[in-house]
């Protein structure tokens, strides 16, 4: 059999065969990878008529009506000339009702209507069929917009780490909306929150907020139940563990969950006894959010239900379910539903509850000063034994996960256990399940962070049980994924931030700067021959930080904290400590030509002097937003996540030691604040 069929097989598929490395070296895909990837596809290859019958329904998918279209004000409607019969009347209907009547002019193979001055979602009537037209404005609501002339900053937080009186354990929306209040005093004009997503009620260990098990969702553990029924209400229900225990300083996710969901299911049940039971307006509200909710959270609510049945009796994974459970409409789970409704509006409960609470969060962000508010953090994939992955089978790659080729600091690569959207699912499912998405990172917030934005244009894409470095690069509908970006940015008023650090393809960061994302500059990457770019010279597109949660804080680099726990954990370098030595001298060095520090540097063990000098460095960027994470503007050591470890490192568990409402009151904060406030002017 010719591999030269199964290249163009993979090509005509969008999967890459190859890929150039961080050093430049342009590197092939095995054809066993090809063909491993291929299957996982659906696209047989074995034989040579798996290859032609797999060609043969590529070529059947190009010849149907798309289910949606994208495109740019202000251009003309296009659309190939088989879909529209010569003399045709078709109708254009806008998101009003309005009905426009039009025809198209057939130039070749294309048909051409008229230009769309007005962005929005139109609905094309054909005679061959129905396509959505999605008219995009030129580019998103950019940070520039939003600072109008005025820089601005933020600050970055972990929403477990944050703590008030009677949080329970564990960060809220609340713990939140008092940090954004008292940032927004001090000038803030945004709060970057790690995400928000579902993840597994029942199995509170993982508690990774990357791994969700939906992003359409919320995590319930998030949300204060206070915010809808008042705190003298919720106190009836409270008992000595879900009081307060802000002074741990790790979260204990199976305590925490445990105690916050009994207090939620006893606050549910009377919520049904007295308010559902007498039509009150607090009821309405819920069976409102419900019907809106519609199909995909009474499927989110009865995977939880599943999840929590089958979590007790053999496996988490719905994969390894008995047959008849693996589909929301197999006959055992319309069963089961019916017999557990009431779990089922338990778990809609919880979701009405964590959405009213953020959605307070963000009114009152706004209502502080902020121009921007919340930014959500919008995770890569999913789980894919996860309520999406469950409800939504044909939308997810499930034989395929998410990843990074090899570079110099993964060698073997980097499979990150995630499942990701199918692309040829986007496009016949008319972009659905990526709107539903986006919609739901951006329906409670100012902002969103796109993690791995590299993921609109192509995904590195492992096969199940393959080795990283045995992946390839599927491509996505790039221009199709920013337009959409776009329109939806301005339809909520938020601001795109999209994570570009790692191996970013040729002509990327151009693209993403000409649809008003912005990027990411991260001091530690700010790198020249001879050390550190001077702030002046980082990017006037992108968010400024000293930082991100995957690496070290300010204090943790200058003191080599971060070296020494890898070090214990055998995932050091050999001559770390003496290239971070050199480091040290070069940064101070660039801290001095700045103006931002004397001339001679600390110890490393002194790492306050460098905290500061750090802040109001990367606070003088020409970026409209700097955003200083919290763990840097209380000068901590710990960062929190440690990538390539799990349960070796305390990830995603570590508390702040300040409370939210005033933290921003510290010596510390105060000084590093008005650093980062004299850089922004």
């Amino acid at each position: 059999m010719s591999d030269v069929a199964l290249l163009d097989l993979a090509r005509a598929a969008g999967v890459v065969d190859e890929w150039v490395d961080v050093e430049g070296h342009h590197r092939r895909v095995g054809i066993d990878s090809l063909r491993h990837i291929l299957e996982a596809l659906g696209f047989l290859n074995a034989t040579p008529s798996d290859l032609a019958e797999s060609l043969h329904r590529l070529s059947q998918e190009a010849e149907r009506l798309p289910r949606l279209i994208t495109l740019r004000v202000d251009t003309r409607l296009a659309l190939p000339a088989k879909f529209v019969q010569v003399d045709e009347v078709a109708e254009l209907v806008d998101e009003t009702g309005g009905v426009q009547s039009l025809r198209f002019v057939n130039r070749r193979e294309r048909a051409f209507g008229p230009i769309m001055d007005r962005s929005g979602y139109y609905r094309l009537r054909l005679a061959s069929g129905e396509v959505t037209v999605a008219v995009a404005p030129p580019c998103a609501v950019t940070l520039a917009d939003r600072a109008a002339g005025r820089p601005m900053w933020g600050v970055a937080a972990q929403i477990y780490s944050l703590h008030r009186p009677g949080d329970g354990g564990v960060g809220d929306a609340t713990a939140v909306r008092q940090l954004a209040e008292s940032a927004a005093q001090h000038g803030a004009d945004a709060v970057a929150l790690s995400p928000v997503h579902s993840l597994f009620s029942a199995d509170p260990a993982r508690y990774g907020p990357y791994s969700p098990s939906s992003r359409l969702f919320l995590n319930p553990l998030f949300g204060d139940p206070v915010d809808l029924f008042g705190a003298e209400r919720v106190a009836r229900f409270l008992s000595p563990t879900t009081s307060d225990t802000q002074a741990a300083s790790l979260v204990d996710w199976s305590q925490v969950a445990g105690a916050k969901l009994a207090l939620l299911r006893s606050l549910f049940e009377d919520f049904r006894d007295r308010d559902l039971a007498a039509d009150t307006s607090l009821a309405r509200d819920f069976t409102a959010f419900v019907q809106n909710g519609g199909a995909s959270l009474r499927e989110h609510a009865l995977f939880e239900a599943l999840h929590a049945h089958w979590q007790t009796r053999s496996s988490g994974a719905w994969s390894e379910w008995p047959e008849g459970w693996r589909h929301p409409f197999d006959r055992e789970v319309v069963a089961f539903a019916e017999k557990e409704a009431e779990t089922i509006r338990f778990h809609q409960f919880l979701q009405w509850l964590a959405a009213r609470s953020f959605s307070v969060t963000q009114e009152a962000a706004r209502a502080a000063g902020m121009r921007i508010g919340l930014i959500a953090d919008l995770a890569i994939g999913m789980d894919r034994n996860g309520s999406h992955a469950w409800a939504r089978q044909d939308d997810i790659l499930l034989g395929l996960t998410v990843g990074a080729p090899p570079d110099a600091f993964n060698p073997r690569g980097q499979d990150w256990g995630l499942a990701g959207f199918s692309p040829q699912a986007l496009r016949a499912n008319g972009f659905e399940p990526f709107l539903a998405t986006l919609r739901a990172c951006l329906r409670y917030s100012g902002g969103v962070r796109i993690d791995h934005v590299m993921g609109l244009l192509r995904l590195w894409l492992v096969p199940q049980g393959a080795m990283p470095s045995e992946g390839a690069y599927l491509s996505y509908p790039f221009e199709d994924l920013l337009r959409l970006v776009a329109l939806e940015s301005h339809r909520h008023g938020a601001v795109v931030i999209g994570e570009d650090l790692g191996t970013v393809p040729q002509g990327f960061r151009a693209r993403m700067r000409r649809a008003g994302i912005a990027g990411m500059d991260v001091l530690w990457f700010q790198r020249s021959r001879s050390g550190f770019r001077s702030p002046q010279s980082w990017r006037p597109d992108a968010v400024a930080m000293t930082t991100t949660h995957d690496l070290p804080t300010a204090a943790g680099w200058w003191s080599g904290a971060d070296i020494a726990v890898r070090r214990d954990l055998g995932l050091a370098a050999d001559d770390e400590e003496a290239r971070r030595e050199v480091d040290r001298g070069r940064l101070w060095q660039s801290f001095a030509r700045a103006g931002v520090a004397g001339r001679t540097p600390p110890p490393p063990g002194d790492t306050a002097p460098a905290v500061d000098a750090a802040l109001a460095f990367v606070a003088r960027s020409p970026s409209p937003l700097m955003i200083a994470p919290l763990e840097d503007l209380l000068g901590l050591a710990d960062q929190p996540n440690l990538p390539g470890t799990i349960d070796e490192h305390p990830n995603w568990r570590r508390r702040l030691n300040l409370p939210a409402a005033t933290l921003f009151e510290s010596p510390d904060v105060r000084r590093r604040i008005d650093l980062i406030a004299a850089g922004r002017r």
